[in-house]
């Protein structure tokens, strides 16, 4: 201890003397230069010291003054400096790496290594590219030097995506030698992201782009960037022309730039496709050119193609469509084309004004008719009924004109009705159309149950665990069976040959080192690097019970961490400290399938081999463990055998673990259904983006949690964290409660699941919150999660039914179809509730919670793929809450109708709903009281 600190006394005494001896060599510069006394060897040392001094400011004169033999002899030292400073980010070695990064580039005689050397990500993070010194270096170089080392700068690719360091500098070496501009993505990215970005006082940026002697070179091309919608429709102040889509247009209108340059660009951006955002951004860009009749004319094919593009995208094209051929300037056969494109669209609206345009185009020349009528039959295969109802009607009013020749043609088209318009349409077309009978489907279709996924052998070889742990720590959102062998492996390992694991891990280690230091984020599998570290000794292990009571602080651990993120950090804490001590043979709660599931054989065989062995089992292995021992089957053969072998392990562990068999281990939590009604104005949540100020009436479920555990339960001695995972719910505080929110983590869901692989309705409980805030606040990403519960084993209660009928509401289209996903699985698995689903669909829908719109598209899509008796079944238990305060004109309400009558027909269902029925009698022809009378009449067949 003592000759490390004598070793650090030397060091930085000698750090001292250098820095002094820097600033003498430095002084001693100018007057040796003077004298004309200066050596190349001096020079060169010269140069060195001052790198080392950290010295920018003195670079430029010290290169400046060297010779192209003397700068090339300097350059091996440079680098090997540059490869010491590489881990060093002090103060100090920050300005030594700016003065490197100076003299490295003067010091290099061609453009391509002082260009290769100013790249390096060491040197690219900070700001040094915009100082002085670096503006004094390059404008003492050749013109030819100088543009020639900012352009392969340029043709670089841009990691930062817009904020290069290099474009000041570069800008600066343009403008003072006239040089062409480069028009690589890197340089035109940088130009539009950083030009235009003065503080204070300045005029709009359509007077600035016109003044600044880059934009007609790089304006077009900014067009050929993807990722920038924010830039490009953000409004700079509320003056006109004070935005890049205003000032573009503003700039072709006075004939600045080339506009027809410009609209060809959009258009082709349009064409290509991308990112929906971009799309917008160049569509608004293309409406603020606003090219006339005659230019969108010269352009028919390119809008024709965009047809096929985004919805906003295609609605533009198909409106300029429309009023070029309400003008005469288009031929009448694009008016087909196009409708043989947007017809087939899902978008009602594109396909109702598709339906309009045609029949605008019939009123005003008749002999178009005929075609018209065929043109509009293409939506007969709609799958909306209500769209293929009022193609039937344009076609109703074109029969006069078009005449019996297309009579044929249009009786093949109308099979593809939906029977329920079959009846119509055969009085249209003079000749029957379908078999006129209401056929219910033979076979109801629903996916295979979830096979079992065994998690298979453990890892056999220290080199298949390195290889298994690098492919962990490298994937985006590891599984669980990945996890868990790796963890499992590295305790197996270390039981058999420590310094043999050690050396295989070491090639992983490198490449990813364990960090340590303060957390801000929740525990995640990628911290089993915690358990390398230990066991390579680079961070202490803590035993878990030193953790819980302070001493020392956790690693893995944050105060604003799940309960699911603390249960995997005891896991791991524990495994780093029986690594390093007791090194057990092997892990107890490695799960037998993929789920988190262990069988109780498997467990009940490896606490035998830990009392063979004489190994106590740690606390936390142990806790989850047993929660992930599924309830054995009374009277089953199998598992009174396994309760026998049970009963014959004599540990404290294994009494423990008979008594949690027999007593059916962890019992199932009560759900008491709650009314949750935050009102307007309230802080309800908290994170970015929720419309916190409107009204939401919830249901949700209470818990009591393990705390109402009668004494002496088998639940009693499991450890704090495991005990956490199934605390009391509070509702009316759910979104204060940081325990089970994810909202600001990056969360692991299908870990977390694997923690309960028995109890997923104690897991919907304590995520309702986050299922309804996909239906009534808009959050993205619960949906997902509804798969993974319905596979999932135990009861499926009312939490479980409840996160169902929020998942089927959510506003976005991949959280609504997991849980149809879910919704197929369960029916598959015979555990669908549909009648407890139903009900709290009607309520929820009733209450505008769940939109009846999304919830129609949801059911439509589980109805899409054969499962009609179950969406019936769902519908029917749904509409009577569901009706009995809806009114007609709710949005959406025609749908989920139009859905239930189709599956009615299929099923054959019969009996007839009196909401239903009271609806039909209304009067009106509001979209929900057809599909009303529809349902009623199929009903009552």
């Amino acid at each position: 201890m003592r000759g490390a600190t004598a070793a650090g006394v030397t060091e930085a005494t000698a750090a001292v003397t250098a820095a002094e001896r820097a600033e003498a060599m430095v002084t001693e510069t100018a007057q040796g230069t003077e004298a004309g006394a200066v050596t190349a060897e001096e020079r060169v040392e010269r140069l060195l010291a001052a790198v080392r001094g950290g010295r920018a400011s003195r670079i430029p004169a010290l290169v400046d003054a060297m010779d192209r033999a003397q700068r090339r002899t300097a350059l091996p030292a440079l680098k090997a400096l540059r490869k010491d400073l590489r881990d060093d980010w002090s103060k100090d070695g920050l300005a030594t790496r700016h003065a490197l990064m100076l003299a490295g580039a003067g010091c290099h005689p061609g453009p391509a290594g002082a260009a290769t050397w100013l790249a390096g990500s060491d040197f690219t993070p900070r700001d040094w590219a915009c100082s002085p010194e670096t503006a004094r270096l390059f404008e003492a170089q050749p013109a030819d030097w100088q543009v020639e080392v900012v352009t392969r700068l340029a043709d670089r690719p841009d990691r930062t995506r817009g904020w290069w360091p290099y474009y000041r500098l570069a800008a600066a070496v343009l403008r003072r030698t006239g040089r062409p501009v480069p028009r690589s993505e890197t340089f035109v990215r940088a130009w539009f992201s950083q030009a235009f970005t003065d503080s204070g006082p300045r005029p709009p940026l359509a007077e600035r782009l016109r003044a600044h002697p880059f934009t007609p070179a790089l304006l077009p091309l900014v067009l050929e960037l993807v990722d920038v919608s924010y830039e490009l429709t953000r409004r700079l102040s509320p003056r006109p022309g004070d935005c890049w889509t205003e000032a573009i247009a503003e700039l072709a209108a006075a004939g600045d730039v080339d506009r027809s340059d410009l609209v060809d660009r959009c258009l082709a951006r349009l064409l290509r496709g991308g990112m929906a955002a971009d799309q917008r951004a160049f569509l608004e860009l293309l409406r603020a050119l606003a090219p006339t009749p005659e230019e969108y004319a010269a352009r028919l094919r390119d809008l024709v193609a965009l047809l096929d593009g985004l919805s906003v995208v295609a609605g533009h094209a198909q409106e300029v469509l429309a009023g070029l051929d309400d003008a005469g300037l288009i031929e009448p056969e694009v008016l087909f084309e196009a409708s043989a494109v947007v017809l087939f669209r899902t978008e009602k609206k594109l396909v109702r004004a598709q339906l309009r345009w045609l029949e605008r185009a019939a009123r005003r020349s008749p002999e178009r008719a005929g075609p018209v009528a065929l043109a509009a039959a293409d939506a007969f295969g709609h799958p909306d009924p209500g769209v293929q109802e009022r193609a039937l009607n344009v076609v109703a009013r074109q029969l006069a004109a078009a005449g019996p020749a297309v009579l044929p043609d249009l009786r093949q088209a109308a099979e593809l009705l939906n029977p329920v318009h079959h009846p119509r349409a055969g009085e249209l077309f003079g000749a029957p159309v379908g078999d006129g009978a209401p056929a219910a489907d033979a076979d109801e279709l629903l996916p295979p149950v979830p096979a079992p996924r065994p998690l298979g052998a453990p890892i056999d070889s220290a080199a298949e665990l390195a290889e298994e742990l690098s492919a962990l720590l490298a994937a985006e959102l590891p599984g669980v069976a990945a996890f868990e062998r790796v963890l499992d492996g590295l305790v197996r390992h270390a039981h058999r040959d420590r310094a043999g694991l050690l050396a295989a891990l070491e090639p992983v280690r490198r490449v990813h080192p364990w960090h340590g230091g303060a957390r801000w984020a929740d525990c995640t599998p990628g911290d089993v690097l915690y358990v390398v570290a230990a066991l390579a000794g680079e961070t202490p292990p803590r035993r878990l019970w030193d953790t819980l009571h302070g001493a020392g602080g956790s690693p893995l651990r944050t105060p604003r961490g799940t309960v699911y993120g603390n249960a995997l950090a005891a896991r791991l804490e524990e495994a780093a400290w029986q690594v390093t001590a007791t090194r057990p043979p092997y892990l107890l709660a490695t799960p037998t399938d993929a789920t988190g599931a262990l069988a109780p054989r498997v467990l009940v065989e490896r606490l035998a081999g830990y009392e063979e062995a004489g190994v106590a089992p740690g606390p936390a292995d142990l806790s989850a463990a047993l929660l992930r021992v599924g309830p054995p089957a009374r009277g089953d053969a199998v598992d009174e055998e396994v309760l026998s072998a049970a009963e014959a392990l004599a540990s404290p562990a294994g009494r423990w673990l008979a008594h949690w068999l027999r007593t059916g281990g962890l019992p199932a939590q009560p759900s008491e259904r709650v009314l949750f009604a935050p009102g307007r104005g309230s802080r309800h949540g908290h994170h970015y983006g929720e419309r916190w100020w409107e009204d939401v009436r919830r249901t949700v479920v209470a818990q009591p949690g393990l705390g109402a555990a009668p004494k002496g339960s088998a639940v009693e001695h499991l450890a704090p964290e495991f005990r956490d995972l199934l605390a009391a719910t509070e509702p009316s505080v759910a979104r204060a409660r940081r325990a089970f929110d994810w909202s600001w983590l990056p969360i692991r869901p299908t870990h977390w699941a694997a923690m309960l692989p028995w109890h997923r309705e104690e897991l919907a409980a304590r995520w309702l919150d986050h299922f309804a805030g996909g239906a009534d606040r808009d959050e993205r990403g619960p949906g997902r999660l509804l798969p993974l519960l319905a596979e999932s084993g135990g009861p499926a209660g009312l939490a479980l039914h409840l996160a169902l009928a929020y998942g089927l509401g959510a506003r976005h289209a991949e959280d609504r179809t997991g849980a149809v996903d879910a919704l197929l699985v369960l029916a598959a698995r015979g555990q669908l509730d549909a009648e407890l689903l139903g009900r709290e669909l009607g309520e929820l829908t009733a209450w505008g919670t769940v939109k009846a719109g999304r919830l129609a598209a949801a059911l439509a899509l589980a109805a899409g793929t054969g499962a009609h008796r179950t969406t019936w079944s769902v519908l029917r238990a749904a509409l009577p809450g569901l009706l009995g305060a809806a009114e007609p004109a709710t949005r959406g309400l025609g749908d989920l109708l139009a859905v239930a009558a189709d599956c009615a027909r299929r099923t054959g269902a019969r009996g007839p709903v009196a909401e239903v029925t009271a609806l039909a009698e209304r009067t009106g022809s509001a979209r929900a009281v057809k599909e009303a009378r529809t349902l009623r009449d199929l009903l009552a067949m």
